[in-house]
């Protein structure tokens, strides 16, 4: 897949292509159906599949007091991409400048001159330009558009929105079902305290990049990847009130991991399982044997 930020340097030398255009923040099951819809067009004409998104949630800029926490990171998005068979990404920056452009500008300038669409796909509830003026009843009258209606899961809308609340609330088993695979969430491991060495159950702590939404504070099962291979892991999220922790952190114990430190190294942990909510204990020889049965039900062990 080619990945394009931006028009300045695109130039498009096939004649027509079928596109998609949205936010498709994190990819879910509904996203993936919108893009797969324009994969299987494009290749029914014989043309390119192209994806139209943006660097950040429009209401990143539009509405920056309530912009919603991201779901997953631009290259991991990107990877959904590819993976669903999109040939060209273009990402626009989403800037003041590009929010006041009037839908007519930006359909001759982006939709018509660069990428050439021949065809669009859209979900039901997207809307771009100035004032969102650019609607799919706005589309179909100057290209052949096709409006994705709301993808539903057991009656209820899969939507980004119910994603983000259900790992605030540590559902991430519903949050698994809505996306299509594990909440995932990258950084870089950093040194902590060290602490959990001291009575057997080495962390590592994971320090994030971008705006992403949090999960609830508590104990999960998982898996960590990274240049070390993939492995099981427990993991806490939160303040560590048995050692009086300042500030909310992301710990991982990889289970049945023998290898050295791997400070500085980028990892995905995904979220699996929630097991428990994060609690005060009396003194580390309790906590000890509590992270002992956690690990056993990370592991998979026990129920």
């Amino acid at each position: 897949m080619q990945v394009h930020f931006g028009i300045e340097h695109l130039a498009a030398e096939w004649p027509e292509a079928v596109g998609c255009i949205g936010t498709f923040d994190g990819v879910h099951l509904g996203h993936q159906f919108v893009i797969s819809q324009t994969v299987s067009r494009a290749r029914a004409l014989g043309v390119p599949a192209v994806l139209i998104t943006f660097d950040r949630h429009p209401a990143a800029i539009l509405h920056p007091d309530r912009a919603p926490l991201a779901i997953g990171s631009v290259e991991s998005n990107l990877a959904r991409f590819a993976e669903l068979g999109v040939d060209i990404a273009l990402i626009l920056p989403f800037t003041p400048e590009l929010a006041a452009t009037p839908a007519l500008a930006f359909f001759d300038t982006v939709l018509r001159d660069s990428v050439r669409l021949k065809e669009i796909i859209v979900g039901h509830d997207f809307a771009f330009g100035h004032d969102r003026e650019g609607t799919p009843e706005w589309l179909a009258v100057r290209l052949p558009c096709e409006t994705i209606p709301p993808f539903l899961m057991e009656g209820a809308r899969v939507s980004s929105s119910a994603i983000r609340r259900a790992v605030e609330e540590g559902r991430v088993e519903d949050a698994q079902r809505l996306l299509g695979r594990p909440f995932t969430i990258p950084g870089v491991i950093v040194k902590g305290a060290q602490l959990g060495r001291t009575i057997g159950f080495p962390t590592a702590n994971l320090a994030r990049s971008f705006r992403q939404v949090m999960p609830r504070d508590g104990i999960y099962a998982g898996n960590v990847t990274g240049p070390f291979g993939v492995f099981r892991t427990a993991v806490s999220v939160g303040m560590r009130p048995t050692v009086e922790g300042t500030n909310r952190t992301i710990e991982a114990f990889l289970i049945d991991y023998k290898g050295g430190e791997f400070y500085g190294e980028s990892v995905e942990l995904t979220l699996t399982q929630w097991i428990r909510e994060e609690r005060h204990f009396d003194d580390l020889d309790a906590m000890r044997v509590q992270i002992e049965k956690d690990v056993m039900i990370a592991r998979g062990d026990e129920k």
